[in-house]
């Protein structure tokens, strides 16, 4: 009897983790969906922290929010860790990195696989309108 009451503990806990995490991720989108009205564009980055590519996008990511942070929203997703790999789908991309931008109403209109040089991301945001 015993061993039934900790099983049913043990599954009522990981219930309430599996709600939380799921709560959070809904906040998550919310903010992000938020945080993109605010923005003229939003700029996703679906890569991994252990691509070399990926890595060099990071610098030109710091970079962008540096200099126009107010106007881009950035998103980054690891692709290759379980929270970021349903993105991976949503997003449908064949290799990392692959930037995708979306304009104010969230759609998307530039996509690029690959290292994309800052000079060549900025183009890319001068387009909507970022200055």
């Amino acid at each position: 009897m015993k061993s039934h009451s900790i099983i049913s503990y043990i599954a009522l806990i990981a219930a309430m983790l599996f709600m939380v995490n799921c709560s959070q991720n809904s906040s998550q989108d919310n903010k992000s969906k938020a945080a993109q009205a605010n923005h003229k564009v939003t700029f996703i980055e679906l890569g991994s922290v252990k691509c070399i590519p990926c890595q060099k996008m990071q610098v030109v990511m710091k970079s962008i929010e540096a200099k126009y942070g107010d106007q881009v929203n950035i998103i980054f997703y690891d692709v290759w860790t379980e929270k970021g790999k349903p993105f991976a789908d949503q997003y449908n991309i064949q290799l990392i990195p692959t930037q995708v931008f979306l304009d104010e109403n969230g759609n998307e209109y530039f996509r690029h696989e690959g290292y994309f040089p800052e000079e060549e991301v900025v183009k890319i945001l001068n387009e909507k309108g970022v200055k």
